[in-house]
């Protein structure tokens, strides 16, 4: 995702460097938007106003931001990072301590959308930090976002990005429940979906994966690799919180089920398949 948010940075008039593990994927993206790659996250973010991070993991997080050759080793005093990783809030309160030792702003900032959203600049963006910091990120944000909101301190950027995936696999599940149903009892797909959008049904998953989903496709999206690590996050918060979530507990282990089957790469819809085995 981050490849199309960086590019939507070039093409807002930005000066953009970037870095990614796999180099050639970094002279792909100089290739087709301009700008400049670096060899090391610090070399990257060395001179940057604003740095922007899209990683994997609270580990990932850590080795581009505080790890040697990460990011904070050549960050200046009144520049601001951004993490659009969706991490641990733990994670993002960590790196906005080490930030605010050297002078940088941090601001947790996770995101919603998917890669269609990433490429069409309509992302959702959930932050946490200080204030100043937000307002100052926000604006450049503005190039991939369609909304950004400030949910309060460091980590309830995160912590909002939990919010957002427990609703997500509860709708999942229902959706996958609800489609094998309609294929089972010989409705007519497409119009069910059109029909039950308009009303109380309708969600951004059943306009955007239900046919998918009946035609078992799911070589795309949103890997449900990333969904179990994600959570895994929320789970281990709602133990800290004392919250309760018996179906995010559940559709967890139907990923698990399908990560078994050698499948974590498909997309979250795959949970479908499960019910047509």
């Amino acid at each position: 995702m981050g490849y199309p948010m960086a590019g939507h940075l070039a093409a807002a008039g930005h000066e953009v460097t970037v870095y990614n593990r796999t180099e050639t994927k970094a002279e792909g993206w100089v290739a087709q938007h301009g700008g400049a790659s670096a060899s090391t996250p610090a070399g990257a973010a060395k001179g940057a106003d604003f740095v922007f991070l899209c990683v994997g993991d609270d580990p990932d997080v850590r080795a581009v931001t505080t790890g040697h050759g990460g990011v904070l080793e050549t960050m200046s005093a009144g520049t601001v990072l951004v993490d659009h990783t969706t991490a641990s809030a733990d994670v993002a309160r960590e790196v906005y301590a080490a930030a605010k030792a050297v002078g940088v702003g941090f601001v947790d900032a996770p995101i919603s959308g998917g890669q269609a959203g990433a490429e069409n600049g309509v992302l959702t963006v959930m932050c946490g930090g200080d204030t100043a910091d937000f307002e100052r990120a926000a604006l450049v944000i503005d190039a991939y976002s369609r909304a950004c909101t400030l949910l309060g301190d460091s980590g309830s950027g995160q912590l909002c990005k939990m919010v957002n995936q427990i609703s997500v696999a509860g709708v999942v599940q229902g959706l996958a429940e609800g489609i094998d149903f309609a294929v089972r009892a010989g409705l007519d797909i497409e119009k069910v979906v059109d029909t039950i959008s308009k009303g109380a049904a309708g969600s951004w998953q059943m306009e955007n994966r239900a046919t998918s989903m009946a035609a078992a496709e799911f070589d795309f999206g949103f890997a449900l690799d990333w969904m179990r690590k994600d959570l895994g996050i929320c789970l281990t918060e709602a133990d800290r919180v004392g919250a309760s979530l018996p179906v995010t507990a559940l559709v967890d282990q139907f990923y698990a089920r399908l990560q078994s089957q050698g499948h974590g790469r498909w997309d979250t819809s795959a949970l479908i398949s499960l019910l047509q085995e």
